[in-house]
């Protein structure tokens, strides 16, 4: 399909980097009533996107930037999602040159809060609004709910503060959204989040770990012990997933679907970034130093082959190193 030139100052919020935590998060509010205006830099993902779910809410796709800033309406918000670090800040650029005093730029990224300091400084002194915004929640959040930690300037949050309330997650009846403070306030939170993620994690593993080779149960079994802790004081997503990725098993294999994956955790830089900072307030952080430190140690330790003993059977799989 081709994108045709979408109406000026029509759209109420857009979003530039159509993946997919940008599209669902295009999508959620769609869902709730607004008008939003879509682009990505590839066309291709705009148009797969509205030929996907073009029905669920009132889209304005562009193919330009230039046409898809034109597109919203005064003052224009425009919200990015693409890859942190010097991607986020093309766009920006990209964005800047293209708004007129007043309108707002959100960076809904994982980016470093001292980034979006200096973000919020130069794109301040062009006269615009810069937020640097926290989302968790993950793909499906995005789509159905996220928890959103904004930073920026009070008077931005008057005008974006209600779009994001009205998508967020909601705790006892209030949103999970609430303005943080100024400049890198909400990156800021995020990452001190992810941080205690890591944490939750490590320790998720350790009980398995417990539970695997010291009493010898097997992957689904210990899934049923998390399952059964999620109707606890332990109740929480992290727990519930747990238990229903334990359950699975691999399609070729027909073990454990958790002895197939390699034994080895990546990061983005959010749980090294809480730990540096910790350090240098001085506030002792060991619980998440030490989940930082067992995803470097997993790759360190990486096998080239994994050989597993399930239910009686056993198999081995080679493994790729990074």
């Amino acid at each position: 399909m081709s994108i045709p030139t979408p109406p000026v100052g029509v759209a109420d919020i857009g979003v530039t980097g159509m993946a997919v935590m940008g599209s669902n998060l295009a999508r959620n509010l769609a869902s709730r009533g607004y008008k939003v205006a879509i682009h990505n830099r590839t066309a291709a993902k705009t148009e797969r996107v509205m030929t996907e779910h073009g029905s669920e809410g009132e889209f304005y796709p562009s193919e330009s930037m230039a046409d898809f800033v034109a597109s919203l309406a005064r003052p224009r918000v425009a919200i990015i999602m693409v890859k942190a670090g010097k991607p986020t800040d093309a766009v920006i650029e990209e964005l800047a040159d293209l708004m007129e005093p007043g309108d707002i730029i959100v960076d809904c990224g994982n980016s470093l809060f001292t980034d979006t300091m200096r973000r919020e400084a130069e794109i301040s002194a062009r006269g615009l609004h810069f937020v640097g915004t926290g989302v968790s929640g993950g793909e499906e959040g995005a789509l159905k709910g996220p928890s959103i930690m904004p930073g920026g300037t009070r008077e931005s949050y008057d005008r974006l503060g209600p779009m994001f309330e009205a998508i967020a997650a909601r705790k006892n009846g209030e949103p999970c959204c609430t303005y943080v403070g100024p400049n890198g306030a909400g990156h800021f939170v995020k990452m001190v989040h992810n941080g205690i993620e890591y944490a939750d994690m490590q320790l998720i593993a350790e009980a398995y770990d417990l539970m695997r080779t010291a009493l010898g149960m097997s992957a689904a079994e210990i899934g049923d012990v998390f399952e059964r802790w999620n109707s606890t004081e332990l109740d929480s997503y992290l727990i519930e997933i747990t238990a229903e990725v334990l359950r699975q098993r691999d399609a070729t294999t027909g073990a454990a679907l958790v002895d197939v994956i390699a034994d080895a955790a990546a990061q983005k830089g959010t749980g090294a970034w809480t730990v540096q900072n910790a350090a240098a307030f001085g506030v002792p952080a060991t619980g998440i130093a030490e989940a930082t430190f067992a995803r470097s140690l997993s790759h360190a330790h990486l096998p080239t082959m994994i050989v597993s003993k399930d239910e009686g059977k056993t198999w081995s799989k080679p493994v790729e190193l990074p």
